[in-house]
């Protein structure tokens, strides 16, 4: 089965089930009302913010909550607006334009000679405990797409956010751990920015 026949037909289920049980299915974002994704201006430089990977566990429609040892629970009545890497790039995407002043050219040609910087991102886990906290794990690199590998750095983020009970706190939470994350990721470009291939990953 095609992977988006396949997150329609688990969507379609999550909605009938909810339907048995009586209760509406709420959907969510991890955009934040405070993002400002368009930016008016004359830029210096343009993001390119790729597609992002999560992980496998994570990457259904519904929201998943770790549970205590190994276990998850999927919840059929909480579900992602869109596939959950879109809500993470979109987030990060926004972030990054909203804390840098510059625009995300990923789906069209920046301006000639505009200096573009690649953002690259591996979530490697995206754990959300209901009441206690969300902890996410990052791999990511940023190139600088003129210079190459010569302005090319990869580095770690580990952000945990604690949380108060409920869905929404739990959402806020994991929308709160991404914009700390798009902030490591605008201090390295800045750094880039001033010192090439002297810059260091932040922290």
């Amino acid at each position: 089965m095609r992977p988006m026949i396949r997150a329609a037909a688990f969507a379609l289920a999550a909605v009938l089930l909810a339907a048995c049980s009586g209760e509406a299915v709420r959907y969510y974002t991890l955009l934040r009302p405070s993002a400002t994704p368009i930016v008016a201006g004359q830029a210096a430089f343009a993001l390119d913010v790729q597609p992002v990977r999560v992980p496998a566990t994570v990457n259904v429609p519904e929201l998943v909550l770790r549970q205590s040892g190994g276990e998850v629970a999927v919840v059929e009545t909480r579900m992602w607006a869109a596939p959950l890497p879109d809500e993470v790039r979109g987030a990060l995407a926004a972030e990054l334009t909203d804390r840098l002043g510059v625009p995300d050219v990923s789906m069209v040609s920046p301006p000639p000679g505009l200096p573009v910087y690649r953002v690259l991102v591996d979530l490697q886990r995206f754990d959300a405990r209901l009441g206690s906290g969300v902890r996410i794990d990052a791999v990511w690199t940023v190139l600088d797409t003129a210079a190459g590998v010569k302005a090319r750095r990869t580095c770690v983020s580990s952000v945990t956010t604690p949380v108060a009970p409920g869905y929404d706190a739990l959402i806020g939470g994991a929308q709160d751990g991404l914009a700390r994350l798009a902030a490591d990721i605008a201090t390295l470009v800045g750094s880039l920015r001033q010192a090439g291939d002297a810059a260091r990953c932040p922290g």
